[in-house]
């Protein structure tokens, strides 16, 4: 992230230090989110943003942490300016800190422009409906809960599920169909730790996926503020890929749930008051700042399409971070620690996941006719599989009818064969094959919520190992 040269006024009325802020009296001319130049008594200076103002004070972030700061001799200059990012189309394969400062060795980024990280707000009249098909590679994802260009889907996790290592592989295996190289990744990784940060780069590079991806990384031993900025940058890189150079955009931004602590820690600092479990309470303001710079704008070749991760704390689904962003994204994908302990890979609980989005972007001409058929029904059928598996544990499998056992299996099949695919990627038409292979566990009239002429075409086709 780079700063103007515009240099104003220079002040040494630092008051106090509060955690990552420091707290300038009398400031003149100023405006709320311009950077700022913190020089410490040894010459070194670090980078801050204004936060607040009032008649006597501004509040500034330092975006390298307060650590060292002296209030008697430290000087801060307002440089006039936002929060700017270099932007280039070299950025693809790189590695950058959270501020976009490299982070694998390899030279400063050359730009091409400087964007604010703020971004600009897409107009609603400009915005263009989510209509194609994205494949995860994903079974769950890709028939049931079905990812669209310009979609926001988050993933809500607990802690200690594999998140980590379903982002990954989405990350190597996502793809526009027909569209070709003109793919790019935007992974923003906030409050991770090194080992973490380790996985994922093993991940990126033996796949050959790091060629497309641009890697924001802000480790949990980082600035607390500078993980405020990661996920802003990350966009600014995505908006520039995707609007610029007409490239179709997956921003995946994991964890949300650090980032919305680091919002927490820095408004307990401002002396703030809290709101729901001590968050701000303009958490949901500032979330979709984030959020909504997904989408597709009307005359523009690329887009952007964003994957939120979050732990629930204490796998509540109603905690704060992950009940906000269910309100602004279009669905979730919920993984299931029951799911994880029997040993399903990825744990994707099917019943409480959804995509909002998702008749957009299936049927003829982008998956198959099949498709949203296909879908209810291994939904209902899991569900009533799931059901029958409580009766079970009261009344025992033997009081059941020969066609309740059948769901039962299917609910034991669909986990193993369908759920549970592990680091394998699937086209949409293998997804839609097992599925079939799975509804031959039922007799034809239990099909209820798939047309005939389906059944016909699909069910013959397996049956014969087409």
């Amino acid at each position: 992230m780079q700063h103007g040269s515009l240099i104003t006024v220079e002040y040494q009325t630092v008051n106090y230090v509060s955690g990552p802020l420091i707290f300038v009296e009398r400031p003149k001319e100023i405006s709320f989110g311009e950077t700022a130049q913190i020089i410490l008594p040894d010459g070194e200076a670090r980078t801050g943003q204004i936060l607040d103002i009032s008649e006597d004070v501004a509040v500034v972030q330092v975006f390298e942490g307060t650590r060292g700061i002296d209030s008697h001799v430290t000087t801060v200059r307002f440089t006039g300016q936002s929060p700017l990012l270099d932007v280039s189309y070299d950025m693809l394969g790189r590695v950058l800190d959270g501020v976009g400062r490299p982070r694998d060795g390899g030279p400063a980024i050359i730009p091409e422009a400087r964007l604010d990280i703020a971004g600009m707000p897409i107009n609603p009249y400009s915005r263009d409906k989510p209509a194609e098909f994205i494949q995860t590679g994903i079974s769950a994802i890709d028939a049931l809960n079905t990812l669209v260009r310009g979609q926001k889907l988050p993933i809500f996790s607990g802690a200690g599920l594999p998140a980590n290592q379903l982002a990954a592989q989405i990350a190597k295996q996502a793809k526009v169909l027909g569209e070709g190289e003109n793919f790019a990744v935007v992974f923003a990784a906030m409050g991770i730790t090194y080992k973490e940060a380790s996985f994922f780069m093993k991940e990126f590079e033996e796949s050959g996926a790091l060629e497309r991806v641009v890697f924001f990384l802000n480790l949990a031993d980082d600035p607390t503020i500078e993980r405020i900025a990661t996920p802003r940058c990350a966009l600014t890189a995505a908006e520039f890929l995707a609007y610029t150079h007409n490239l179709h955009v997956l921003v995946i931004l994991t964890d949300m749930t650090n980032y919305c602590d680091a919002l927490r820690e820095i408004s307990t600092a401002r002396e703030e008051i809290p709101g729901r479990r001590g968050y701000p309470g303009y958490m949901y303001t500032d979330l979709a700042t984030i959020y909504e710079r997904a989408g597709r704008i009307k005359g523009c070749t690329g887009s952007i399409t964003q994957i939120p991760i979050l732990t629930m704390p204490d796998d509540d689904i109603t905690h704060p971070v992950p009940d906000l962003t269910g309100y602004i994204t279009e669905g979730q994908i919920v993984l299931s620690r029951d799911l994880f302990r029997k040993g399903i890979n990825p744990p994707i609980d099917a019943l409480p996941c959804l995509s909002r989005l998702m008749n957009l972007g299936i049927g003829p001409g982008k998956t198959r006719e099949d498709h949203r058929n296909v879908a209810d029904q291994l939904y209902a059928s899991y569900a009533y599989g799931r059901d029958l598996r409580r009766l079970v544990a009261i009344v025992g499998e033997e009081a059941l009818s020969e066609l309740d056992r059948n769901y039962l299996k299917f609910a034991d099949h669909f986990e193993k064969r369908f759920i549970s695919q592990g680091n394998v990627e699937r086209s949409i038409e293998t997804t839609l094959q097992v599925a079939w292979e799975l509804f031959s566990l039922l007799p034809d009239e239990e099909l209820k919520r798939i047309k005939q002429e389906y059944i016909d075409r699909y069910r013959t086709l397996i049956i014969s190992g087409g």
